[in-house]
């Protein structure tokens, strides 16, 4: 089973009754009316989080932005994995029963020590990612545009050599994007300015299909598409690790089942009023309160 998913080795005893699922892995009851916690820097992991609802539409979810920490692409590894940690943290003492690593960066880079480090089954975005790509391709040439953490972590080009050792990769660091993105600023000249600077080293490769490796690009599709045209494919890693968290969920017997209405809770570590706006803003709906939560 690929390192992005919680294998049923580390979880290999298990004892299910009603609601609860209880674990041997460090003694863990897992519940399963417990809430799918996912995370990103901002609000990019509003698209994952959006995936959950429309393919899991009976789990509750809470979704910690950590956007007094935003953006985490320039940022070192070692920032990057004690805030995934101390995230982590908190979405397990707030019950959460699975975690999805709603960020690219998080998922090269803290994702695979913390697996090994804490009980709760986790799942990130590069492995779904990569193989929905591969699924697309015909001229096994893949662009991937990612912050810079991410592009320097090499996960994407490892992850596309370990499943394809045929097909080349041509990765571009895009680290003005998510700034923009987070202001809301993705129909802006300035955007659009951005996008065809980064991705003009990728048309020139002839790449036929192109990662979002960043949970914040998807906000960006309509700049994305035109500029790299129809003969190219774009991969949105979300729907591929929602559907992958999913099965998984089943295979521990955490899957939400029964009548309940889900509930979808809202966390930062920054301003709760600027992440209500810019949610309100990309989801075209109020998302309700937001609480905040200092890491």
């Amino acid at each position: 089973m690929p390192k992005n998913t919680a294998s049923l080795s580390r979880l290999h005893r298990k004892k299910c009754a009603g609601n609860f699922c209880l674990h041997f892995k460090e003694g863990r009851l897992l519940r399963k009316t417990g809430a799918i916690g996912l995370f990103d820097s901002g609000i990019g992991g509003l698209t994952v989080a959006v995936e959950v609802y429309r393919q899991l539409p009976a789990e509750s979810t809470i979704y910690f932005g950590d956007t007094a920490h935003v953006p985490y692409g320039s940022r070192n590894p070692g920032e990057l994995y004690r805030f995934a940690s101390r995230i982590v943290d908190f979405l397990e003492g707030e019950g959460a029963k699975y975690i999805i690593f709603a960020c690219n960066t998080s998922s090269s880079l803290s994702l695979p020590i913390l697996q090994e480090r804490k009980a709760v089954p986790m799942i990130g975005l590069i492995k779904p990612g990569v193989a929905a790509a591969l699924q697309k391709t015909v001229n096994r040439r893949i662009g991937v545009i990612a912050t810079e953490a991410t592009v320097k972590s090499g996960a994407y080009e490892r992850e596309l050599k370990r499943q394809d050792e045929n097909v080349q990769v041509f990765c571009q660091a895009a680290s003005r994007l998510v700034p923009l993105v987070e202001a809301g600023e993705t129909g802006t000249p300035a955007a659009a300015e951005a996008v065809r600077e980064y991705l003009f080293p990728l048309k020139e490769a002839g790449i036929d299909t192109l990662i979002l490796g960043c949970t914040h690009y998807p906000f960006l599709k309509p700049l994305i598409a035109g500029e790299m045209g129809p003969g190219v494919q774009l991969v949105d890693p979300a729907a591929a690790t929602v559907e992958e968290a999913g099965k998984e969920l089943q295979r521990l017997g955490l899957a939400a089942g029964g009548p309940a209405v889900p509930e979808h809770r809202f966390v930062v570590s920054g301003d709760p009023a600027a992440f209500q706006k810019a949610a309100r803003r990309f989801l075209g709906r109020n998302i309700g309160p937001v609480g905040r939560v200092e890491l």
